[in-house]
């Protein structure tokens, strides 16, 4: 298999003070307290918030954005209730069957991201499935991160890298801030130029912890079943103002 091209932050550089954002990752945070207010079990609010993918991914080419990267499921939301979880799951599996075809007539390739090792069988085909199925599109990168947590995916990647090293395929002295790159789940895709965060939570929550290190933050109050084209929309060309200078100074 052809070694991967790494994105590094040159592929930010390059971009002027009105460019919008090429990739914007999205923690989708507040579909419980939306069901909650409306006096419905958390699970109603999952599936709410599960419709608002499409309308998210169907926006991106409209507004230049060719890679939205969402949240779906942490490391740490194993924590919740066996229902929730239960549920959940079975959501994912419904969400990939429903919505399989409408991503490949869209022309998005899908990608997950995440430690699999956890998730059921049934799933993993899915998933291989979905990525399969998807892989010569090109209109929008969707990637998903399901089981996924920033600290988990730099451990696998440092274990990675540590064998390489062990097996004489990586020298020590070798190693840099642009190694890891190409152990973590995302090699194949740059750096997210804006993450936003629905809800109101003003926290990252263990998401993209490497890759967003330059990335520019929206924390705003909408609860995720809530959000929709034209907030997405108005959060982008306000990316495109902001001044973005890499711990340089413009002249």
């Amino acid at each position: 298999m052809a070694t991967p091209t790494i994105p590094t932050k040159d592929n930010h550089i390059k971009h002027t003070p009105h460019t919008g954002p090429r990739h914007v990752a999205i923690i989708m945070d507040g579909n419980g307290r939306w069901a909650t207010q409306r006096g419905r079990p958390r699970l109603f609010g999952h599936h709410a918030g599960a419709r608002r993918v499409r309308e998210v991914v169907e926006t991106c080419p409209d507004i230049g954005v060719k890679y939205l990267t969402i949240f779906a499921f942490s490391t740490e939301n194993w924590k919740r209730t066996q229902v929730e979880v239960a549920g959940l799951m079975n959501l994912f599996r419904r969400y990939i069957i429903k919505e399989a075809r409408a991503l490949q007539h869209f022309g998005v390739r899908v990608r997950f991201i995440g430690d699999r090792v956890r998730l059921d069988a049934k799933l993993i085909d899915l998933m291989n499935e979905l990525e399969e199925l998807t892989a010569g599109n090109s209109v929008v990168n969707l990637t998903i991160a399901l089981n996924y947590g920033g600290r988990d995916e730099v451990a696998r990647a440092t274990k990675r890298l540590a064998q390489d090293v062990a097996d004489g395929k990586l020298l020590p002295e070798n190693v840099d801030e642009e190694t890891l790159p190409k152990y973590l789940d995302t090699y194949v895709l740059p750096d997210p130029d804006l993450v936003i965060r629905t809800s109101g939570e003003a926290r990252i929550s263990n998401f993209l912890l490497w890759q967003s290190a330059y990335s520019e933050y929206e924390f705003i109050d909408t609860l995720w079943p809530d959000f929709g084209r034209e907030e997405f929309t108005s959060l982008c060309a306000g990316y495109g103002g902001r001044e973005r200078r890499f711990g340089g100074v413009n002249s």
